[in-house]
Protein backbone atom coordinates (compact mmCIF):
# COMPACT_ATOMS: atom_id res chain seq x y z
CA UNK A 1 0.00 0.00 0.00
CA UNK A 2 1.43 3.25 -0.92
CA UNK A 3 2.55 5.92 1.49
CA UNK A 4 0.44 9.04 2.11
CA UNK A 5 2.10 11.99 1.34
CA UNK A 6 1.38 14.80 3.05
CA UNK A 7 2.20 18.90 1.85
CA UNK A 8 2.54 21.72 4.06
CA UNK A 9 3.22 25.87 3.53
CA UNK A 10 5.38 27.22 5.90
CA UNK A 11 4.53 30.95 6.27
CA UNK A 12 6.78 33.67 8.00
CA UNK A 13 5.64 36.65 9.16
CA UNK A 14 7.56 39.17 10.24
CA UNK A 15 6.48 41.34 12.59
CA UNK A 16 7.71 45.29 12.86
CA UNK A 17 10.51 46.32 14.96
CA UNK A 18 9.43 47.77 18.23
CA UNK A 19 11.79 50.74 19.02
CA UNK A 20 12.86 49.66 22.14
CA UNK A 21 16.66 49.13 22.24
CA UNK A 22 18.09 45.56 22.41
CA UNK A 23 14.89 44.38 21.26
CA UNK A 24 15.71 41.28 19.32
CA UNK A 25 13.56 40.40 16.03
CA UNK A 26 11.59 37.57 16.77
CA UNK A 27 10.46 35.40 13.30
CA UNK A 28 7.64 32.97 13.59
CA UNK A 29 6.22 30.23 11.60
CA UNK A 30 3.36 29.30 10.43
CA UNK A 31 2.57 25.38 8.91
CA UNK A 32 -0.44 24.58 8.09
CA UNK A 33 -0.77 21.53 6.60
CA UNK A 34 -2.38 21.10 2.90
CA UNK A 35 -5.80 18.96 2.14
CA UNK A 36 -5.06 15.46 1.42
CA UNK A 37 -4.61 15.10 -2.54
CA UNK A 38 -7.17 12.34 -3.39
CA UNK A 39 -6.16 8.65 -3.72
CA UNK A 40 -8.29 8.36 -6.20
CA UNK A 41 -6.22 9.33 -9.74
CA UNK A 42 -8.80 11.06 -11.74
CA UNK A 43 -9.11 8.19 -14.96
CA UNK A 44 -9.96 5.63 -12.62
CA UNK A 45 -12.51 7.75 -11.04
CA UNK A 46 -14.01 8.63 -14.31
CA UNK A 47 -13.58 4.88 -15.31
CA UNK A 48 -15.88 3.60 -11.91
CA UNK A 49 -18.49 5.90 -12.74
CA UNK A 50 -19.05 4.57 -16.56
CA UNK A 51 -18.91 1.36 -14.64
CA UNK A 52 -21.74 2.37 -12.25
CA UNK A 53 -23.80 3.69 -15.73
CA UNK A 54 -22.97 0.48 -17.02
CA UNK A 55 -24.03 -1.05 -14.22
CA UNK A 56 -27.32 0.66 -13.85
CA UNK A 57 -28.03 0.31 -17.59
CA UNK A 58 -27.90 -3.11 -17.03
CA UNK A 59 -29.69 -3.72 -13.88
CA UNK A 60 -32.69 -1.83 -15.86
CA UNK A 61 -32.20 -3.89 -18.86
CA UNK A 62 -32.85 -7.07 -16.79
CA UNK A 63 -35.41 -5.49 -14.89
CA UNK A 64 -37.02 -4.58 -18.53
CA UNK A 65 -36.50 -8.29 -19.45
CA UNK A 66 -37.85 -9.54 -16.14
CA UNK A 67 -40.64 -8.09 -16.08
CA UNK A 68 -41.57 -8.45 -19.95
CA UNK A 69 -40.92 -12.41 -19.05
CA UNK A 70 -43.17 -12.45 -16.26
CA UNK A 71 -45.81 -10.68 -18.27
CA UNK A 72 -44.99 -13.36 -21.61
CA UNK A 73 -45.19 -16.30 -18.98
CA UNK A 74 -48.74 -14.73 -17.69
CA UNK A 75 -50.17 -14.24 -21.19
CA UNK A 76 -49.20 -18.11 -22.23
CA UNK A 77 -50.27 -19.06 -18.81
CA UNK A 78 -53.35 -17.50 -20.11
CA UNK A 79 -53.07 -19.25 -23.39
CA UNK A 80 -52.70 -22.12 -22.30
CA UNK A 81 -55.24 -22.48 -19.74
CA UNK A 82 -58.04 -21.36 -22.81
CA UNK A 83 -56.97 -23.70 -24.94
CA UNK A 84 -57.08 -26.25 -22.10
CA UNK A 85 -60.84 -25.24 -21.85
CA UNK A 86 -61.19 -25.25 -25.40
CA UNK A 87 -59.50 -28.64 -25.54
CA UNK A 88 -62.12 -29.92 -23.03
CA UNK A 89 -65.08 -28.45 -24.31
CA UNK A 90 -64.19 -30.06 -27.32
CA UNK A 91 -63.27 -33.37 -26.31
CA UNK A 92 -66.88 -33.06 -24.35
CA UNK A 93 -68.66 -32.52 -27.48
CA UNK A 94 -66.32 -35.04 -29.31
CA UNK A 95 -68.17 -37.51 -26.46
CA UNK A 96 -71.33 -36.52 -26.87
CA UNK A 97 -71.98 -37.16 -30.85
CA UNK A 98 -70.06 -40.15 -30.47
CA UNK A 99 -72.69 -41.54 -27.93
CA UNK A 100 -75.58 -39.51 -30.21
CA UNK A 101 -74.12 -41.46 -33.04
CA UNK A 102 -74.38 -44.47 -31.20
CA UNK A 103 -77.83 -43.90 -30.34
CA UNK A 104 -78.94 -42.97 -33.97
CA UNK A 105 -77.01 -46.47 -35.41
CA UNK A 106 -79.39 -48.26 -32.56
CA UNK A 107 -82.39 -46.21 -33.33
CA UNK A 108 -81.64 -47.26 -37.45
CA UNK A 109 -80.97 -50.71 -36.48
CA UNK A 110 -84.00 -50.92 -34.81
CA UNK A 111 -86.11 -49.28 -37.22
CA UNK A 112 -84.54 -51.83 -40.06
CA UNK A 113 -85.65 -54.61 -37.88
CA UNK A 114 -89.59 -52.75 -37.62
CA UNK A 115 -89.28 -52.62 -41.25
CA UNK A 116 -88.00 -55.89 -42.08
CA UNK A 117 -90.74 -57.62 -39.53
CA UNK A 118 -93.06 -55.39 -41.33
CA UNK A 119 -92.53 -57.01 -45.14
CA UNK A 120 -92.85 -60.25 -43.02
CA UNK A 121 -96.08 -59.83 -41.57
CA UNK A 122 -97.26 -58.03 -44.85
CA UNK A 123 -95.89 -61.37 -46.68
CA UNK A 124 -97.60 -63.81 -44.44
CA UNK A 125 -100.89 -62.03 -44.51
CA UNK A 126 -100.77 -62.38 -48.72
CA UNK A 127 -100.31 -66.13 -48.05
CA UNK A 128 -103.97 -66.29 -47.20
CA UNK A 129 -107.13 -66.15 -49.65
CA UNK A 130 -108.79 -64.98 -46.64
CA UNK A 131 -106.87 -63.86 -43.64
CA UNK A 132 -108.63 -65.69 -40.50
CA UNK A 133 -108.71 -62.33 -38.52
CA UNK A 134 -110.66 -64.03 -35.42
CA UNK A 135 -107.74 -66.77 -34.98
CA UNK A 136 -104.90 -63.66 -34.81
CA UNK A 137 -106.31 -60.51 -33.62
CA UNK A 138 -108.81 -61.62 -30.96
CA UNK A 139 -110.63 -58.60 -29.64
CA UNK A 140 -108.89 -56.56 -32.40
CA UNK A 141 -105.53 -57.60 -30.23
CA UNK A 142 -103.26 -59.28 -32.88
CA UNK A 143 -100.48 -61.99 -31.42
CA UNK A 144 -97.59 -63.72 -33.07
CA UNK A 145 -99.50 -67.10 -33.19
CA UNK A 146 -103.52 -67.89 -33.73
CA UNK A 147 -105.31 -69.61 -31.14
CA UNK A 148 -104.07 -72.78 -29.50
CA UNK A 149 -101.03 -72.50 -31.36
CA UNK A 150 -97.55 -71.83 -29.03
CA UNK A 151 -95.21 -69.46 -29.71
CA UNK A 152 -91.17 -71.27 -29.88
CA UNK A 153 -88.36 -69.22 -30.88
CA UNK A 154 -90.11 -67.15 -33.68
CA UNK A 155 -91.87 -70.52 -34.59
CA UNK A 156 -95.58 -71.41 -34.11
CA UNK A 157 -96.54 -74.74 -33.16
CA UNK A 158 -99.92 -76.82 -32.91
CA UNK A 159 -99.58 -79.95 -31.10
CA UNK A 160 -103.20 -81.71 -32.60
CA UNK A 161 -104.72 -83.58 -29.45
CA UNK A 162 -107.91 -84.54 -30.91
CA UNK A 163 -109.30 -87.75 -30.25
CA UNK A 164 -109.11 -90.44 -32.53
CA UNK A 165 -109.90 -91.49 -34.76
CA UNK A 166 -106.52 -90.57 -35.91
CA UNK A 167 -105.12 -88.94 -39.13
CA UNK A 168 -102.60 -90.64 -41.91
CA UNK A 169 -99.31 -88.98 -42.46
CA UNK A 170 -100.91 -87.38 -45.57
CA UNK A 171 -104.05 -86.32 -43.82
CA UNK A 172 -101.86 -84.32 -41.09
CA UNK A 173 -99.71 -83.04 -43.89
CA UNK A 174 -102.58 -81.52 -45.66
CA UNK A 175 -104.49 -80.14 -42.70
CA UNK A 176 -101.40 -78.23 -41.62
CA UNK A 177 -101.03 -76.66 -45.14
CA UNK A 178 -104.53 -75.57 -44.55
CA UNK A 179 -103.41 -73.58 -42.04
CA UNK A 180 -100.37 -71.96 -44.10
CA UNK A 181 -98.25 -74.36 -41.89
CA UNK A 182 -96.76 -77.88 -42.56
CA UNK A 183 -95.69 -80.79 -40.53
CA UNK A 184 -92.74 -79.79 -37.73
CA UNK A 185 -88.86 -79.22 -38.45
CA UNK A 186 -86.81 -80.14 -36.40
CA UNK A 187 -83.40 -77.95 -36.30
CA UNK A 188 -81.72 -78.62 -33.23
CA UNK A 189 -81.92 -80.50 -29.62
CA UNK A 190 -83.46 -77.34 -27.76
CA UNK A 191 -86.75 -77.91 -30.31
CA UNK A 192 -86.71 -81.43 -30.05
CA UNK A 193 -86.76 -81.00 -25.99
CA UNK A 194 -89.44 -78.11 -26.47
CA UNK A 195 -91.39 -81.08 -28.79
CA UNK A 196 -91.24 -83.88 -26.21
CA UNK A 197 -91.93 -81.09 -23.17
CA UNK A 198 -95.42 -80.81 -25.08
CA UNK A 199 -96.26 -84.08 -26.10
CA UNK A 200 -97.78 -86.93 -24.15
CA UNK A 201 -97.96 -90.80 -24.13
CA UNK A 202 -101.36 -91.81 -26.07
CA UNK A 203 -102.96 -95.18 -26.19
CA UNK A 204 -99.80 -97.01 -26.53
CA UNK A 205 -95.83 -97.06 -27.18
CA UNK A 206 -96.29 -97.26 -30.83
CA UNK A 207 -97.98 -94.39 -31.53
CA UNK A 208 -96.99 -90.97 -31.82
CA UNK A 209 -96.35 -87.48 -33.74
CA UNK A 210 -96.13 -87.08 -37.34
CA UNK A 211 -93.29 -84.61 -38.34
CA UNK A 212 -92.22 -83.64 -41.61
CA UNK A 213 -89.56 -85.88 -42.33
CA UNK A 214 -89.60 -88.45 -45.17
CA UNK A 215 -86.65 -90.80 -46.63
CA UNK A 216 -86.22 -90.26 -50.32
CA UNK A 217 -85.82 -92.65 -52.90
CA UNK A 218 -81.49 -92.45 -52.58
CA UNK A 219 -82.06 -93.48 -49.21
CA UNK A 220 -81.75 -89.85 -47.35
CA UNK A 221 -83.96 -88.69 -44.60
CA UNK A 222 -85.25 -85.35 -46.07
CA UNK A 223 -87.67 -82.77 -44.06
CA UNK A 224 -90.49 -81.50 -45.96
CA UNK A 225 -88.11 -77.94 -46.30
CA UNK A 226 -86.16 -79.80 -49.02
CA UNK A 227 -83.12 -79.94 -46.21
CA UNK A 228 -81.46 -83.18 -45.07
CA UNK A 229 -81.62 -84.30 -41.85
CA UNK A 230 -78.11 -84.36 -39.39
CA UNK A 231 -79.26 -84.94 -36.23
CA UNK A 232 -80.85 -88.60 -37.11
CA UNK A 233 -82.61 -89.37 -33.38
CA UNK A 234 -84.35 -92.48 -34.11
CA UNK A 235 -85.37 -95.09 -32.03
CA UNK A 236 -84.69 -97.92 -34.56
CA UNK A 237 -83.80 -98.60 -38.30
CA UNK A 238 -87.02 -99.64 -39.08
CA UNK A 239 -88.70 -100.30 -42.92
CA UNK A 240 -91.29 -97.47 -42.98
CA UNK A 241 -90.35 -94.04 -45.28
CA UNK A 242 -91.90 -91.59 -42.62
CA UNK A 243 -91.26 -90.22 -39.31
CA UNK A 244 -93.21 -90.56 -36.46
CA UNK A 245 -92.27 -88.88 -32.63
CA UNK A 246 -92.88 -90.88 -29.98
CA UNK A 247 -93.29 -89.40 -26.46
CA UNK A 248 -91.49 -90.55 -23.51
CA UNK A 249 -88.72 -91.29 -24.75
CA UNK A 250 -84.97 -90.23 -24.92
CA UNK A 251 -84.35 -87.02 -26.82
CA UNK A 252 -81.86 -88.39 -28.82
CA UNK A 253 -84.00 -91.60 -29.56
CA UNK A 254 -87.44 -90.74 -30.20
CA UNK A 255 -88.02 -91.49 -33.82
CA UNK A 256 -89.67 -93.87 -35.35
CA UNK A 257 -89.63 -94.97 -39.48
CA UNK A 258 -93.36 -96.16 -40.13
CA UNK A 259 -95.22 -95.99 -42.86
CA UNK A 260 -98.22 -93.36 -43.88
CA UNK A 261 -101.33 -95.22 -43.18
CA UNK A 262 -100.35 -95.29 -39.73
CA UNK A 263 -102.90 -93.35 -37.76
CA UNK A 264 -101.49 -90.72 -35.31
CA UNK A 265 -101.73 -87.72 -33.71
CA UNK A 266 -99.23 -84.63 -35.74
CA UNK A 267 -96.96 -81.27 -34.90
CA UNK A 268 -98.12 -78.63 -36.98
CA UNK A 269 -95.21 -75.31 -37.54
CA UNK A 270 -95.38 -71.99 -38.96
CA UNK A 271 -93.99 -68.44 -39.08
CA UNK A 272 -94.82 -66.14 -36.62
CA UNK A 273 -97.27 -62.76 -37.84
CA UNK A 274 -95.94 -60.50 -35.75
CA UNK A 275 -91.94 -61.05 -35.44
CA UNK A 276 -90.60 -59.46 -32.25
CA UNK A 277 -87.54 -56.63 -32.67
Amino acid sequence: MEEEIYYTTVVFKVKAPKEKKGDSTIYYAEVKPEEAASTVPNGEAAGCSRYRVLACVGVGILCVLLVAGIGSIIYLDMELNEQRANHDYITAEKDKLIVEKSLLEQETRNLSRVAENLNRTLEFILTFDTFPVNEYCPEKKCQPCPKEWILFKEKCYLFNEENAPWKTREESRKFCQTKKADLVVVDNLQEQEFISNHTKYYYDSFHGYWIGLEKTKDKYWVWVDGRKDTLGYWINNGAGPYALFIPGRNLTASWAPVYHTFLNKFICENDPLIWSI
